[in-house]
């Protein structure tokens, strides 16, 4: 695996490590010791998948508050999303500041969302699947989120949403 830190302290984008022949290709997604080698949270308790019908759903921003909060290592294994982080760690340097990036199964690449982090993704095409490794089991009363278009982060999402839930629209204004 290919670990490229991004602009967000702690965000990486992992690229895969072909072993490509006559076949097609053979490639590791997930492996603790490099994980842990790379200061990243190794252990993992809980895998979802995201099924989305159309294109331009949009889910997020979601996060777990603190004790229960996850890191997560997130992939589209079918069609594509824009995935989107926010960094909510008030002694980060980059508090507050998001990022954008196109994973898809064609591009194989994941990303990974450390703790204390919001996250949340627009399908570009009908009928992807999102694939979340997690650290931390879903506890639903640490469970919180963001508004996809809170003007404290002024998100630039890439289409018009088609499909959202209406706990994503009714989150309140960010303050902090």
């Amino acid at each position: 695996m290919i670990f490229i830190e991004t602009e967000l302290k702690g965000a990486h984008i992992i690229e895969l490590e072909r072993r490509e022949d006559n076949r097609g290709f053979f490639a590791r997604t997930w492996c603790q010791q490099e994980f842990a080698a790379h200061g990243l949270a190794a252990h993992i308790v809980q895998v979802n998948l995201s099924y989305n019908h159309t294109r331009g759903t949009l889910r997020g921003m979601h996060f777990q508050t603190a004790p229960y909060a996850e890191a997560k290592l997130v992939r589209a294994v079918r069609g594509a999303i824009y995935d989107v982080i926010i960094d909510l760690r008030p002694d980060s340097p980059t508090y507050k500041r998001w990022i954008g990036v196109e994973l898809t199964a064609d591009n194989h690449r994941a990303l990974y969302v450390p703790e204390g982090f919001a996250h949340g993704f627009q399908t570009l095409e009908d009928h992807t699947d999102v694939l979340y490794a997690m650290s931390a089991f879903h506890t639903p009363f640490a469970a919180s989120g963001l508004r996809y278009n809170d003007p404290a982060f002024a998100i630039t999402w890439p289409l018009p949403v088609s499909v959202i839930s209406e706990r994503d629209t009714s989150w309140a204004d960010f303050v902090g």
